[in-house]
């Protein structure tokens, strides 16, 4: 899957080896024919799109696949579709990638206070980067990293094309408020990355 290493061939794999681990495991469901086809083409329909919101939520995208094919694992190992399945990956990776950043945080935190030092540095970045488009994105980083993180996962969902509808069913929101909470999440994201600008 261009660079992601990820199909659905190797996402199954990844499951049925989970199903023969647990073979003894009675909560584990039967799957059938007709789940395992819708399945992958929402697999199909929505792999990648989850990874870019992850992508760009997390900004690590070896991070991002991870998470987003977890998020396929639990669902595959749950034998059948929620009722809204969009929004149930939606919730299950923003869930996914929530526990990982606060176990991260705790780790780097432990690693700072044993290694006496204030904070840990950023990876050294290549020299054939652009030198403008990365400062660039790292400006739109820091700004998506100050948003709340509802104007932050709606942002990034729109962005990534999903409806109104979804966005109501994954955040837990009012669909007729999603247009008015999307401008003021807008206008905080332009206030921030201006406010960027200023900053040392």
């Amino acid at each position: 899957m261009d660079g992601l290493g990820l199909s659905l061939g190797n996402l199954t794999s990844i499951t049925s080896a989970h199903v023969k681990r647990r073979e003894g495991d009675r909560s584990l469901p039967d799957i059938d024919a007709s789940f395992h086809h819708r399945f992958a083409e929402l697999f199909d329909a929505q792999f990648r799109r989850i990874f870019r919101y992850l992508d760009r939520l997390s900004g690590d995208g070896e991070l991002a696949a991870d998470l987003a094919q977890e998020a396929f694992v639990r669902l595959y190992r749950r034998g059948a579709m929620p009722d809204t399945p969009v929004a149930w990956l939606i919730t299950v990776a923003t869930n996914l990638f929530r526990n990982e950043k606060s176990t991260r945080a705790r780790r780097r935190k432990l690693l700072t206070v044993a290694r006496g030092e204030g904070v840990l540095g950023d990876p050294p970045r290549s020299p054939d980067e652009d030198v403008q488009g990365e400062e660039s994105r790292r400006r739109v980083r820091l700004a998506i990293d100050q948003l709340p993180e509802r104007d932050r996962s709606l942002l990034l969902l729109r962005a990534e094309g999903y409806s109104y509808r979804d966005l109501a069913a994954a955040l837990g929101l009012n669909e007729a408020s999603i247009g008015t909470l999307l401008a003021r999440a807008k206008a905080a994201f332009r206030s921030s990355y201006e406010g960027t600008f200023d900053a040392p």
